[in-house]
Parts: structure tokens; C-alpha cells; sequence
């Protein structure tokens, strides 16, 4: 809505004059939403003990599949990794990311159906800090976002993963589904406010019919698109690039 009065008043006052004006100013209006948006290395911390990296976001977004090509893309770089499943309460979650740690061929941390996920993510910390493993993943709970109960939960798992490692969490990775324009945009605001935040993930992506909803996410909630998921091969996670993904969105 902000950008199209803004464009509407360019157009009035005659500032823009032909489509490839209109394209232009685009281009630059969109450019500096996403500024600062650039993907950097994951921050993995000062060497002393393993890096530690949250993964949040409700069930049904990609969270487990992205937390998997995380820790496939670490490997690539040439980092241990190690999974930890402290999404105890969904049925299932527990086995799904221990099948990605089978192909992956990485250890994965688990807790009993209902346990203290914050125990699992100390757990698997303490244990990769015994190992000499380099970095930690954990896929957190994904219930309603507006379940009260959710972020207490995501709270303490923050507060553990802080008092056994110094500066941790190294990241805290929250995934949206690209596709779902205001719902992600409430999850989104929900979370950043329940936990610290370093940066999204965006699923889904495999097109930019959906571009404008990531615009939107990028500007309203002031936190980096570190990765986009573009489809459900471990591969396919991609640096974002917002340069590139700019000129794809008008040339769409």
C-alpha cells in the first residue's frame, strides 16, 4: 500500500514518464526495503564449543526440512553438525528429523513423546561439546503461534541454550511459508516478539509470483532473509540475494 501511493503520486507529478521509468523506480523503492538484507555466513561463535543455531516457526512451514538443509549446507562448508529434535510434543517430528540425520549421516538428539524440550537442546550441547562437534541445530516446537503456552517454551529453550554456551544462540532462524502473505506476517511479528530473531528463512519459493509478500515480511519486520527454500531436495536452499531476486520480481 505505501509503495503504490507512492508510485501513484510519481506518476501525477509526471516523474515517471514511460515503463521503463516506472521499472526503474521500482526497482530502487523495492531495493531499499530489502537493504541490509544480504545473506551473511551463519555466526557459529568463538570456537570454544559448538555454535549453536535455533530453528523456529509453526508446523507446516518447512521448519524440520530447512533445519536439515542447514545442516546439509554446513556440512558442504565443511563443518560437524549435529541435529537435536526439541519439538517433542507433534507426532512424528522426533522421526522425521532423525530420517534426515540418517542421509545426512549426523547424530540427532531426541527426548521422550512430551519432554522438556529445553533439556533436549542441553542435552545434545553437552554432548557435541564432549564430541568436539562444531555446530548445533534445533528444530523447535511449532504449535499455534499464538498458543501462550508455545512461547514459554521457546523462551526457556533460549535461556538453557544461553547459560551452557557463551552467546548462544548463535542464530535464531525463524521460517515463513512464502505464500501465505498476513498469516506469516503475524507469526512473524509474534515470534520476533517472544524470542531474539537473527534472521528468516522463507519456504516455498520457488517462483516470484509470491515476491511482494517477502517484501513485506523483509520491511515489517526489520530482520534479514537470510535463506530462501525454493523445494524439498536438502539442495535446494539458496543464499538470499537481493539484487537478483529484485530484477526476477520485475521481469516476472
Amino acid at each position: 500500500v505505501e509503495l503504490a501511493g507512492a508510485l501513484e503520486e510519481e506518476l501525477r507529478r509526471g516523474r515517471l514518464r514511460s515503463e521503463a521509468d516506472v521499472r526503474e523506480w521500482l526497482g530502487a523503492q523495492v531495493g531499499a526495503f530489502l537493504d541490509g538484507a544480504e545473506h551473511t555466513d551463519l555466526h557459529l561463535g568463538d570456537g570454544d564449543g559448538p555454535g549453536v543455531i535455533l530453528v523456529f516457526g509453526v508446523n507446516g512451514v518447512g521448519k524440520t526440512t530447512t533445519t536439515a538443509k542447514l545442516a546439509a549446507r554446513l556440512q558442504g562448508a565443511g563443518h560437524s553438525v549435529a541435529l537435536a529434535a526439541a519439538d517433542t510434543y507433534r507426532a512424528g517430528a522426533a522421526e522425521q528429523l532423525e530420517q534426515w540425520a540418517t542421509r545426512l549421516g549426523v547424530p540427532c538428539f531426541t527426548g521422550s513423546t512430551g519432554a522438556d524440550p529445553a533439556s533436549v537442546a542441553f542435552d545434545a550441547i553437552e554432548s557435541s561439546r564432549a564430541r568436539g562437534t562444531e555446530v548445533v541445530l534445533v528444530d523447535t516446537a511449532g504449535r499455534l503461534h499464538t498458543h501462550g503456552d508455545l512461547m514459554d517454551e521457546l523462551r526457556k529453550v533460549v535461556r538453557v541454550v544461553g547459560a551452557r554456551r557463551d552467546g548462544a544462540p548463535h542464530e535464531s532462524l525463524l521460517v515463513l511459508d512464502g505464500t501465505v502473505g498476513q498469516n506469516a506476517l503475524q507469526q512473524g511479528r509474534t515470534f520476533a516478539a517472544a524470542v531474539p530473531i537473527t534472521g528468516l528463512v522463507i519456504t516455498k519459493l520457488d517462483g516470484t509470483a509470491k515476491g511482494g509478500a517477502v517484501v513485506r515480511m523483509r520491511h515489517e519486520l526489520g530482520v534479514p532473509i537470510r535463506f530462501i527454500g525454493t523445494g524439498e531436495q536438502v539442495t535446494d536452499l539458496e543464499p538470499f540475494a537481493p539484487g537478483a531476486f529484485v530484477r526476477a520480481l520485475l521481469d516476472g
